[in-house]
């Protein structure tokens, strides 16, 4: 999708690995969170000389993304499948950290046996269960990359052991730029309405929604061109009308 994007000539593209990630830098922590990683990102944003930037996250990207607006980073913000909404003491919280509890037996397995996790009985479906809507919705190759991804992946557990006390995203009535919210129709880690009611109810009233029917958490692998559709006419409506000229306030 970021190369999609990089190829329509209107836009740079950076792509950063988030820390603790499969090639990303060392966490530096043994306990991450949002916070630290946004850290990371804003770190990579200095050495590109950008102060500013439209930032899209999926997931826990979409939550470092609006961590980052709070910093005065984003000159707007679309978050796909967002996580982070939710209080510290929400039970939906606890609901997707035990989602991903149940998924750490299938994590031992990819970093004993690698790719060869696939040749096993149902493996296919429990891999792409919390990835797409159908276990067809994810190809061979990328299958394997994610296998290999969840295998390197030490920020999977030092992130469950600090969201069990830290809260969400607390201040998105805050949001000073331009956002969107991208709803998966098929999530099944954090599915609408239940874990999007918090930003519709939160983010300022001029946010946009969209949603994608018949995609699952991770829509990218399902619909690369679809996701890309959908941050250009975002991105493109705001250089019309010149809103993306408009820089964010310090926080």
């Amino acid at each position: 999708m970021a190369q999609q994007l990089a190829e329509t000539g209107r836009y740079e593209v950076f792509a950063p690995t988030m820390a603790g990630h499969n090639g990303g830098p060392r966490a530096g922590t043994h306990f991450l969170s949002s916070s630290v990683l946004a850290d990371h990102v804003e770190r990579q944003m200095d050495e590109l000389g950008w102060p500013t930037a439209h930032i899209v996250g999926n997931s826990l990207g979409g939550w470092v993304a609006f961590e980052l607006e709070r910093r005065g980073r984003a000159r707007s913000v679309i978050g796909i499948a967002p996580a982070g909404g939710w209080h510290r003491w929400t039970p939906a919280k606890f609901e997707v950290i035990a989602k991903f509890v149940l998924g750490i037996p299938l994590m031992i397995l990819a970093w004993l046996l690698g790719a060869r996790v696939l040749s096993l009985p149902f493996s296919r479906p429990l891999a792409t269960y919390a990835i797409s809507a159908s276990p067809d919705g994810v190809g061979e190759r990328e299958l394997r990359g994610i296998i290999d991804d969840v295998a390197h992946c030490p920020a999977y557990f030092q992130l469950l052991v600090k969201a069990l006390m830290a809260p969400g995203l607390q201040e998105l009535a805050e949001n000073a730029v331009p956002a969107q919210l991208v709803i998966c129709e098929k999530d099944r880690v954090i599915p609408a309405p239940r874990f999007s009611r918090h930003f519709t109810n939160h983010l300022p009233d001029d946010h946009r929604v969209v949603e994608l029917d018949n995609v699952g958490h991770v829509p990218m692998y399902e619909a690369p061109g679809r996701v890309t559709e959908v941050i250009l006419d975002f991105l493109d409506d705001l250089v019309e009308h010149g809103a993306e000229a408009i820089e964010p306030p310090a926080s």
